[in-house]
């Protein structure tokens, strides 16, 4: 049972989408802020460089466990008020990081800021139920886009900070721009009339939430943890797994509908965005390190972790300039279309960093590609899960869509952590990564969205034209 959606459309929807993408693009942000003070975090707050990495590992698994759940919550309790929930996680995180050098306090607002990622997909489907259907295809491109924006933002912007003023100063422009967002939220936005009924699935939250840690644990520390740890994990995951699918398959109100999910059109979309979440964060996490690297490497440009953060900058700003054109090209050829062109452009773009890794322009403007590469497809995920489902499962769906990225960021993280500590040089009791660690890194993030590009091509095609959503299945 469902609330049909209001025929009342907002009087201002280039605000609602200007205040909503001003969220996505902050959360985002805040998601890598960190990744520049990394080196110096062990110094901060006296601590050992395993202990600070989950300064990264917490905000990748509460991301991932309060994306879905915060989903749900908004199809049935509604968008508005869960996006409020989410924005207030982040401006509560970003406060504690702020105040204290403490390395617990700063898990836990790290843990409270990666809750926030559920904004994005949130606001895709205010924009999906709100808007005219013209409207529609444009703002969500531009709504899904913000992950990667922000992520291409972010490093850069943190990396000036961290260069010319203390560390503690980018969580509290963090915080305030937070409370801008709550602020613009609740003048702006309005309330979808579009819900879900039903009860919300404990058990099924429980087990996803268990499902999720135990798997990006072992992903994320089993380098760190040892063997017998890391395979303990997985078995857990892969036993907790198909009891959590049985579970949902008979509950009434289930947390994920995997009879939907199942569908060619859902399954190898979200299978697609696994993969270019892979390719996009390899982009994001060699680039920066690449260039830092001594001289006595042979490939190395010794750049200073400004220089290494502004190598980002070019591919943030081709993201916020091709999304819009992603929505065009989807329009008139369909996402379908859309999101294969975009995998072969971020295949493209690894072909052109597999022979420019010594050179600072060709760097740039291989990593460019990529992110523009991504942007495209950032842009025509939520479309074509939206083509898919039912009106009223449209934020947890895509909120999924949006965990099976982060699945994606995380064993790439853990994949290019192995490659880049394993496949070294060693010069006077130095050692850096070699240049061929850095070439498979690319070889292997290539491949991922070659092979996104594959899955592309089999989810069904639709017949008709375009319909800019305007009549959502599922409705009741």
């Amino acid at each position: 049972m469902s609330v049909s959606p209001s025929t009342v459309r907002p009087a201002r929807p280039r605000l609602v989408l200007a205040a909503l993408a001003f969220c996505g693009v902050l959360v985002s942000i805040s998601q890598t802020i960190v990744v520049p003070l990394l080196p110096e975090l062990p110094r901060i707050t006296h601590s050992e460089p395993a202990d600070v990495s989950w300064l990264v590992t917490v905000t990748l698994l509460t991301g991932a466990v309060f994306t879905p759940l915060l989903g749900r919550a908004g199809d049935m309790y509604g968008k508005r008020r869960v996006l409020l929930i989410a924005l207030g996680s982040m401006v509560i995180g970003s406060l504690l990081c702020a105040s204290s050098a403490e390395l617990a306090v700063l898990i836990v607002g790290r843990a409270f800021q990666g809750a926030a990622v559920a904004v994005v997909p949130l606001g895709i489907s205010i924009l999906r139920d709100e808007l005219e259907p013209r409207r529609v295809l444009p703002s969500i491109a531009i709504m899904s886009s913000t992950l990667g924006v922000g992520a291409a933002l972010g490093i850069p912007a943190a990396t000036l900070v961290v260069q010319y003023s203390n560390w503690h100063t980018m969580f509290w422009v963090n915080f305030g721009l937070g409370l801008l967002d709550v602020v613009l939220v609740l003048l702006i936005v309005p309330e979808s009339a579009v819900r879900t009924r039903g009860r919300f699935d404990i058990p099924g939250a429980f087990g996803l939430s268990v499902f999720l840690v135990c798997l990006l644990l072992a992903v994320s520390k089993g380098s760190t943890w040892g063997p017998t740890a890391t395979i303990g994990l997985y078995v857990g995951s892969a036993a907790i797994l198909p009891l959590w699918g049985w579970f949902e398959l008979r509950t009434r109100s289930p947390l994920v509908d995997l009879r939907v999910s199942a569908r060619p059109a859902v399954l190898f979309t979200n299978l697609s965005a696994l993969l270019i979440g892979f390719s996009f964060y390899a982009n994001s996490l060699s680039t920066a390190q690449l260039v830092q690297e001594p001289a006595w490497t042979g490939y190395g440009l010794g750049a200073s972790i400004v220089v290494s953060g502004l190598c980002l900058l070019p591919g943030g700003l081709a993201m916020v300039v091709l999304s819009p054109v992603s929505a065009r090209i989807s329009s008139a050829r369909g996402p379908r279309f859309t999101l294969a062109i975009a995998s072969v452009l971020m295949a493209a773009g690894y072909v052109v960093r597999l022979f420019t890794s010594e050179n600072l322009a060709g760097i740039v403007i291989g990593a460019t590609v990529v992110s523009a590469g991504t942007a495209v497809a950032y842009s025509a995920l939520p479309a074509l899960i939206m083509h898919a489902v039912p009106v009223t499962e449209t934020a947890a769906a895509n909120g999924l869509n949006t965990l099976m990225r982060t699945i994606g960021a995380a064993i790439c993280s853990a994949i290019v952590v192995t490659v880049l500590t394993t496949v070294t040089i060693t010069k006077a009791n130095q050692v850096a990564p070699a240049l061929s660690a850095y070439l498979l890194v690319f070889v292997i993030a290539g491949l991922a969205a070659a092979v996104a590009a594959g899955l592309v091509l089999l989810i069904p095609a639709r017949r008709q034209a375009p319909v800019h959503l305007e009549s959502p299945v599922g409705t009741t």
